[in-house]
């Protein structure tokens, strides 16, 4: 593995571990409190985590062949996420 590689793997698991607290301490909240907004944030940060997993496995998959495809469905997925994220702030 080139040492970019393993950069891109290094900073796709920081992502990916911080989107899952993030998420994990939304739905703990939302045990606590019941508010709908909470919901809105661990689906968002679910999504987030989802986009960055997914893109990182196909890219050593498809052997970084398709980048623009790759990087289209992960700011597709993404984006929705944050769209949830947004929507949890508004909600309520």
């Amino acid at each position: 593995m080139e040492p970019i590689e393993l950069l891109y793997v290094i900073c796709s698991v920081a992502v990916i571990t911080s989107g899952l607290v993030m998420a994990g301490m939304a739905v703990r909240a939302y045990a606590v409190t019941q508010r709908r907004a909470m919901i809105f944030l661990s689906v968002g940060f679910t999504l987030i985590v989802a986009a960055a997993s997914a893109t990182t496995i196909s890219a050593f998959v498809s052997d970084f062949q398709n980048p623009r495809t790759l990087l289209t469905v992960n700011y597709f997925v993404t984006s929705l996420g944050f769209v949830a994220v947004i929507v949890s702030l508004y909600v309520e």
